[in-house]
């Protein structure tokens, strides 16, 4: 029988980052960390999705191009368009060529196709070359701090500053936003200090706005089926002091259709549609949403956790 596992909701480990040296590109990749108390291994909800490796094949449609990438057994399809923002990491603009070695930002919350390979349409494209150029996307807040306390901004005259909607932008215009950074030193404190050579305000990025979220009532107890109750018995962790227990498991021993998504999962049967996102406490159940106590996780890898009284609602 597993055990009980303490997994606390906690911010990813800080990564230290923009000494002078070796080209790199980073992405803030910490809503949320889980830590599995027997590995220790750290499972995060990212901001921005990450997809790096070299392009071995460029696919030339309508009104966008498709870019196959590479990396180990990895293959991604990379999609830009006229509005694609595509850099070197010294902040040049270039066009994305077979046998560039690229990393492609996506935002993590852009409805996806759950589709393989996977595609993305990243926000920004960054060519890797041998100069000595870093890059970092991720949100800032109004001290030009990023969301791991990694990395600050010290904007000077020489800054440039631009925006992915051609807008003009001040400094002021960065705060408490989705930026792409590009610089080549930086301090070794904590966060890291960096002059940045130029910053782009990826403006396209809305700006969540809060949602009025339908409770979910306190569901009557219902009895659960003994072959889920096998399931939870054996197979759950804790996290915040709530029971989490796998999603499709128990959703397909219950009779529900699941679809993967690239964030989660929508569960179904009949008129009944779940939509989960990892991460997100909001649930959708058919046009209204819901909320969870403790947002769902990957806990494990391929498995999706959630509290297990979402049990009781698909039993109901």
């Amino acid at each position: 029988m597993k055990m009980t596992k303490v997994v606390p909701f906690a911010m990813s480990a800080l990564l230290l980052g923009g000494a002078i040296g070796a080209p790199t590109a980073s992405a803030n990749e910490g809503e949320a960390t889980v830590i599995n108390a027997e590995t220790s291994e750290q499972q995060v909800q990212p901001i921005f999705i990450k997809v790096t490796g070299t392009v071995e094949n460029v696919e030339v449609r309508e009104n966008a191009t498709y870019y196959t990438v590479v990396d180990g057994d990895n293959t991604n399809i990379v999609i830009a368009n006229k509005d694609s923002l595509v850099f070197d990491n010294m902040g040049k603009e270039v066009k994305l060529q077979k046998g560039d070695k690229v990393s492609a930002y996506s935002y993590a919350k852009k409805p996806m196709l759950a589709i393989y390979p996977p595609q993305y349409n990243p926000e920004v494209i960054i060519v890797e070359t041998k100069e000595m150029g870093s890059v970092e996307v991720d949100f800032f807040n109004k001290d030009l701090v990023d969301t791991e306390n990694n990395l600050k901004l010290n904007v000077g005259e020489d800054t440039k500053l631009a925006s992915a909607t051609g807008k003009a932008v001040k400094v002021d215009d960065l705060k408490e936003q989705h930026l792409v950074v590009f610089y080549t030193i930086a301090t070794m404190s904590i966060p890291a200090q960096t002059p940045p050579s130029k910053v782009i305000v990826l403006d396209t990025i809305e700006k969540e706005e809060p949602v009025e979220v339908d409770p979910a009532p306190t569901p009557e107890p219902a009895p659960v089926d003994s072959a889920v109750q096998e399931i939870i018995n054996k197979d759950f962790y804790e996290v915040d002091g709530t029971k989490m227990v796998p999603l499709r498991l128990i959703a397909e021993k219950l009779g529900f259709k699941v679809e993967v998504t690239p964030k989660g999962a929508i569960v179904s049967k009949g008129a009944l549609s779940y939509t989960i996102t990892r991460g997100q406490k909001e649930y959708g159940y058919n046009k209204a949403l819901r909320q969870f106590k403790v947002a769902p996780a990957l806990l494990e890898s391929g498995k999706t956790y959630v509290p297990v009284e979402f049990v009781e609602e698909l039993t109901k």
